[in-house]
């Protein structure tokens, strides 16, 4: 039976252990219907994350990359100004040169002009440089565009037919989950965790199973006869010896099950 709070909130109190023996076959039935709904959608939600962190890099990496070419096109417009400065200066020493005292001068306006011209030819062959660079980090660009592109597309596919799926079992999924908590209000808070502790660590998610053949249901070890009187009896919580999951008697889990039906 349960007891409402001062806040209306169900609670489980002086309930028997055939009622908690009931109630968690219940609530693992629900919780086992829930987990069919999720292993539908598969490894979908884990395939949207994964290409959201995908694109999400390869967004990063365009990033640097036209950071990388802008800094490039600066670098080169500033070689220009600089070979279109050094080209005036050559005009300058030329005119002084026509019109020198002496070969010193002549001689000094003659090394201004060599250095002037090292300069262009310096700027000249960083620009080549640069053009190299900037060609190699277009292709990679448009390489990052393109995967980006694909990687979206692939992004809305996934999301789509994940959303699809999400659509067809919302509904049930819902009546699932809040049946799910229903149960849950009949079960005391110790039992409850540790059904929610088993259920984590089963590989399959079964907390609660009943006895098959003589055998566990989750681990399919045989159960001692005494045992699997004791677990009739309904006297008290037994767990399996060998996975530690809660049992049921096959009545118990028979009634329950056919009336699901």
């Amino acid at each position: 039976m349960t007891t409402k709070t001062k806040n209306g909130t169900d609670t489980a109190t002086d309930i028997t252990i055939e009622e908690k023996l009931k109630a968690l076959y219940r609530l693992q039935r629900i919780d086992s219907e829930i987990d069919k709904i999720k292993t539908l959608r598969g490894e979908l939600p884990l395939e949207v994350e994964d290409l959201e962190d995908e694109i999400e890099g390869l967004l990063t990496r365009k990033k640097i990359i036209d950071e990388e070419l802008a800094t490039l096109e600066k670098a080169i417009s500033g070689r220009k100004n600089q070979i279109a400065d050094a080209q005036q200066l050559i005009k300058k020493y030329k005119e002084q040169q026509n019109n020198v005292r002496n070969n010193r001068e002549y001689d000094s306006l003659s090394k201004e002009i060599e250095f002037q011209t090292l300069e262009i030819e310096l700027a000249e062959k960083k620009i080549k440089e640069h053009t190299f660079e900037i060609k190699e980090k277009k292709v990679i660009e448009d390489d990052s565009r393109k995967l980006i592109e694909e990687r979206n597309h692939d992004l809305e596919n996934k999301k789509n037919e994940l959303n699809e799926i999400i659509e067809d079992t919302k509904k049930e999924e819902e009546d699932l989950l809040k049946e799910s908590k229903q149960v849950e209000k009949v079960i005391e808070q110790r039992l409850l965790t540790a059904y929610k502790r088993i259920r984590k660590n089963a590989r399959n998610g079964l907390a609660v199973v009943s006895v098959q053949r003589d055998a566990c249901g989750g681990c399919f070890n045989k159960i001692p006869p005494q045992r699997q009187l004791d677990i009739r009896s309904r006297k008290k919580i037994i767990v399996c010896e060998y996975c530690g999951r809660i049992l049921v008697d096959k009545e118990l889990s028979d009634d329950i099950d056919n009336k699901k039906k």
